[in-house]
């Protein structure tokens, strides 16, 4: 999954003495059964480590400079307070990392990418959380048009899906897949992005999952086939069986938003 440059970057990081060993699980309110997702392969668990905010979880790496999954137990309730707040763009790098671990806002700046984020703005329930979902530490370099249109309209199913459901786990992350990935600043570009949800209620999940470009063509899997192309354990509390079952995916519809970043 991680070709000849994430290889080159995982080398480099090593050289450098940077923490190769995970944070130790301090927010397990964020995932099902209180069972944070498990690295399956050990090159992606270089210099990672846990952060933990109010309503969102990340794991980070130090590698890519990016969250390997971002993930939240969102909510109904949650969903309401987040419509009656005005969005106030807070973009700033997390200085809970290390210098050289962490994207820094020059690392976007002129590059023709969005910084995306991937716990969403808009299911923020109030000014702190909206502040923590602004760290560089949740955000990808993500194809702009991609960005404000299809995965807005992903995003945007997700919270319909999480209204009727009363609440959801949601879990969001890149994927870096094939050997011509690209960097801006220090931050490497994931080639895909993927969203996957379970359902408490209907005790089933599914996910999204697409190429990090314009007009890319939205997938939909089940939990185990996400799992098998991304390299990590989701949800580990979850039987095989019931990571195969689809739940059925609301229609995504594409975002109108026509400027600004997600």
């Amino acid at each position: 999954m991680f070709r000849k440059l994430i290889q080159l970057a995982l080398a480099g990081a090593l050289s450098a003495g940077l923490c190769s060993a995970h944070a130790s699980q301090s927010c397990p309110q964020h995932y099902v059964s209180g069972q944070a997702p498990q690295i399956v392969n050990e090159k992606m668990a270089r210099a990672t480590r846990e952060l933990c905010y109010n309503v969102f979880g990340i794991m980070h790496s130090g590698v890519t400079r990016t969250p390997l999954w971002s993930a939240e137990h969102l909510t109904a309730d949650n969903l309401a307070a987040a419509g009656d707040l005005s969005r106030e763009n807070s973009f700033h790098p997390e200085l809970a990392l290390p210098a050289g671990q962490r994207a820094e806002l020059a690392d976007y700046a002129r590059s023709g990418f969005d910084r995306g984020h991937m716990a969403p703005n808009g299911d923020m329930p109030d000014r702190a959380s909206q502040y923590q979902s602004f760290t560089l530490a949740n955000m990808v370099p993500q194809d702009a048009d991609n960005n404000r249109h299809i995965w807005a309209g992903i995003e945007g199913a997700v919270r319909k899906m999480a209204k009727k459901e009363g609440d959801l786990y949601v879990i969001t992350g890149p994927a870096f897949i094939g050997g011509e990935l690209r960097k801006v600043g220090n931050v490497l570009v994931p080639s895909h992005l993927y969203k996957a949800v379970w359902s408490p209620r209907k005790g089933a999940g599914g996910a999204w999952f697409v190429a990090n470009e314009a007009d890319a063509r939205i997938q939909t899997m089940t939990i185990a086939q996400l799992e098998s192309r991304i390299g990590i354990n989701l949800i580990p509390s979850l039987s095989a069986r019931q990571k195969q079952e689809m739940l059925k995916l609301p229609k995504t519809k594409a975002g109108k938003r026509k400027g600004g970043e997600k």
